[in-house]
């Protein structure tokens, strides 16, 4: 799909535009000539982190995503324009933290993305699309009862796509998956051209250190032993490149009313994550040979933690002619370079110290 000929100068809306994936999204977005607008939570520095580089390319809007009136002030700028991207990727998005933060998870998640939805209503805004990030942690692990309704590949795992049942095991999950079935409320009430996007476990630069592959990287470039929580689950995992053209693939090409799911189309235990982590950063002179430690205080609550996610991303290749770009192997190298070259973008938020 030809992007730079879609969005030169068009009006696009980014909520969680410094964060991991957005401002990821930000840099492809600018760099095709977009009219980019962002919104991003007021703190008292008003500092950006992750999109500072693009200060004077873009509109910055500060503001609250439970809080209404902030948000219907920033979307109110674009009165007059036409043919509006809004990508919403804004949200409290780590699985152990909604346990320990689970009122603001739901605040922000859930209430966040009801803002925006009725924010355009009221503002009747022309929007062209209107994209809310969701995640593969809504499809949780396969309730039994449900078994017939799952697809599943030869070998035996399940095969997850629009069509699986979902079944949400954390507050995070939950959340996410209510912001999913609010943006398709807004599709059938209001007739807004809503998408929703189901990306499995993004990875990359930028990416907050408590996640797997940042907290793996981050003890095996500082100690020469690596602790992480359960390493069996498997998780297909897609860099964040890729993940960021899968949204614009979507809201380009992609139908409105209409769920979309994608991710590399593989899977691999954390096991397995873990030691090809620790084998790339080797062969690359990043380390020596750390050693993994499992700690049963990392891992997730009770029964909750996801058995396994494999997805089957047919639907939007067949669409949009999206697909993964960059391996597993590569885009380790990638994001271990820029963990290497950017302690200070992360050193003081680590959990494992």
């Amino acid at each position: 799909m030809k992007l730079d000929s879609q969005l030169a100068d068009r009006p696009v809306f980014v909520t969680g535009a410094d964060g991991f994936v957005g401002s990821h999204l930000v840099d492809r977005l600018v760099g095709l000539g977009a009219n980019v607008h962002v919104f991003v939570r007021a703190t008292s520095s008003g500092e950006l982190n992750n999109i500072r580089h693009h200060r004077d390319e873009i509109t910055v809007h500060r503001g609250d995503l439970r809080d209404k009136l902030s948000v219907r002030e920033a979307l109110g700028t674009l009165k007059g324009h036409s043919d509006i991207l809004i990508f919403h990727l804004a949200a409290q998005a780590h699985v152990g933290e909604s346990w320990d933060r689970p009122y603001e998870t739901v605040d922000t998640n859930v209430t966040g993305t009801l803002n925006l939805l009725q924010s355009v209503v009221d503002l009747d805004l022309d929007i062209a699309k209107f994209d809310t990030a969701g995640t593969s942690e809504e499809y949780g692990n396969v309730d039994e009862k449900m078994k017939d309704n799952h697809d599943f590949k030869e070998d035996g795992r399940v095969l997850l796509s629009e069509r699986s049942p979902v079944n949400p095991t954390s507050v995070y999950a939950t959340s996410k998956l209510a912001a999913d079935f609010l943006t398709m409320n807004y599709h059938d009430a209001y007739g807004l051209p809503t998408v929703t996007t189901r990306m499995f476990n993004n990875y990359g630069p930028r990416q907050n250190p408590r996640y797997i592959t940042g907290t793996i990287i981050t003890q095996a470039l500082e100690r020469d032993i690596v602790e992480l929580g359960n390493l069996t689950p498997k998780r297909d995992l897609c860099y964040v490149a890729d993940g960021v053209r899968g949204h614009l693939h979507v809201a380009l090409g992609g139908s409105a009313g209409e769920q979309y799911v994608y991710g590399h189309g593989e899977n691999i235990s954390m096991q397995e994550w873990a030691d090809t982590i620790l084998e790339v950063g080797s062969e690359h002179g990043y380390w020596e040979n750390p050693e993994i430690v499992q700690d049963d205080d990392r891992f997730r609550p009770g029964d909750s933690d996801v058995e396994e996610l494999l997805v089957g991303y047919e639907k939007i290749n067949e669409e949009t002619g999206w697909e993964p770009e960059v391996s597993w192997r590569e885009g380790i190298r990638r994001t271990i370079d820029w963990y290497a070259n950017n302690p200070d973008s992360w050193y003081g938020r680590v959990d494992w110290r």
